[in-house]
């Protein structure tokens, strides 16, 4: 904590949508009779994470001069989230995601986005007083996509980086927004070595490798020198973790899956918020863990609702799941 006893603050860089969820599951978007507007994408999702569970978090976005746009700002003050980081475009919409739920809980997305307010983020637009208060900075690889927005989040990456923020990074795949999956791979790893703090999923992990065994080997070939933690979620088998001095595995806990949308955004957002004031965490193998069994139970209750936001916990419930488990 700092001099104040106030918490650090970690600010998420990126993009927030609506996501639009078919309300029975296992159906094609085609054949779904309705749906359930629920807000979502990625790095919001860990701003409100990080702040239900007491942490001091922010965002920094674009969103769309619309009703969307004004709605999902609400919902990052109602809650705890600063929005300072965030800009409005006039002239383009807030991004739309329609999000099947496939029978085993996986999703399939389409996006409606052409473009969207999130890319058309400038580098003048970012809030750089509130970068630079950062003491962990997070983001993913969507906001690389197109310019602008690539730009800005190069910019802020780099002015983060500069006043001595941690730098988190979740790719957070999704590949029919990319031109291409060579495209995808090649931005993604274009900002690899920045970052000290890496997860992905197994399904990403194979993607960046091109490798489809998903082992020790596998994962240390994304190793860099600048990485302090790697990170790899397993869904129901947990996470894997890789420092340069230890690794390991932390098992999931077991529940009644729903939908898994934002169990990977709770995971992270859980993870950051339990290191953000003692980073020593990093480099002592069972505080580590410790702190990896209480990430993987916010992304397990995460699983057992419906969309993204709503599914969060709080830290009271958090620890009540602990205690119960």
């Amino acid at each position: 904590m700092s001099s104040t006893g106030e918490k650090g603050l970690i600010v998420s860089f990126g993009e927030m949508l609506i996501d639009f969820v078919p309300t029975e599951s296992g159906v094609s978007l085609s054949e779904s009779s309705g749906f359930l507007k629920a807000p979502g994408g990625a790095p919001a999702n860990v701003a409100i994470a990080v702040s239900r569970l007491g942490g001091r978090a922010a965002f920094v976005g674009k969103l769309g001069d619309d009703e969307f746009g004004h709605m999902l700002a609400g919902i990052l003050r109602q809650n705890g989230v600063n929005d300072k980081g965030i800009n409005f475009d006039k002239g383009a919409r807030t991004a739309l995601a329609f999000v099947t739920l496939r029978s085993d809980g996986d999703r399939e997305f389409m996006f409606y986005r052409n473009p969207s307010a999130d890319m058309l983020l400038r580098p003048d637009e970012l809030n750089l007083e509130l970068i630079r208060s950062a003491k962990v900075f997070h983001y993913g690889s969507i906001s690389l996509i197109t310019e602008p927005c690539r730009s800005a989040h190069m910019k802020a990456m780099e002015v983060a980086k500069e006043a001595g923020a941690l730098l988190s990074y979740d790719p957070n795949l999704r590949e029919p927004l990319w031109p291409s999956s060579e495209e995808a791979r090649l931005q993604i790893l274009s900002i690899w070595d920045k970052a000290q703090i890496i997860k992905v999923s197994d399904v990403e992990l194979e993607f960046l490798t091109g490798n489809n065994t998903i082992d020790d080997d596998a994962a240390m070939s994304l190793w860099h020198p600048n990485l302090k933690l790697l990170l790899v979620t397993l869904g129901e088998r947990g996470c894997r973790y890789y420092t340069k001095k230890f690794h390991g595995t932390v098992e999931a806990f077991n529940v009644n899956t729903v939908d898994t949308t934002g169990a990977g955004d709770s995971f992270i957002g859980a993870f950051l918020s339990q290191i953000v004031d003692d980073q020593s965490v990093l480099e002592e193998e069972e505080r580590l863990r410790k702190v990896l069994k209480f990430a993987n139970a916010c992304g397990a209750i995460t699983t057992t609702k419906k969309g993204a936001i709503p599914a969060l916990p709080s830290d009271c419930e958090a620890h009540c799941f602990l205690k119960d488990k």
